[in-house]
């Protein structure tokens, strides 16, 4: 079993974020409020080369929150943990506190 996956071309692997189903006050809270579209970035591709030949490279890196499609992306199993592939043109964009 691999133990570690390096994305190819200008694919990013995603951890999606899961968020707390209880809130602070120990509420529990619905699913429709719950929804995953945030994750952290695990690893990068090397990225794309252009018609020119030069190298595109991926706009996010590892380690950065990320804002994810509500749909979309291929799930890999990798150990007990579930992670997501998805094109660096599909991430909508990083997150910052």
């Amino acid at each position: 079993m691999a133990k570690r996956l390096i994305p190819s071309l200008n694919r990013v692997l995603v951890e999606k974020i899961q968020p707390p189903s209880k809130s602070t006050a120990g509420i529990l809270l619905p699913e429709k409020s719950s929804k995953v579209n945030s994750g952290k970035v695990v690893a990068v591709g090397p990225g794309v080369r252009d018609h020119a030949g030069n190298q595109i490279p991926v706009t996010v890196k590892e380690g950065d929150t990320v804002l994810l499609p509500e749909y979309g992306g291929t799930q890999v199993k990798l150990g007990e943990k579930d992670y997501f592939l998805y094109r660096d043109e599909d991430i909508f964009g990083t997150l910052h506190d």
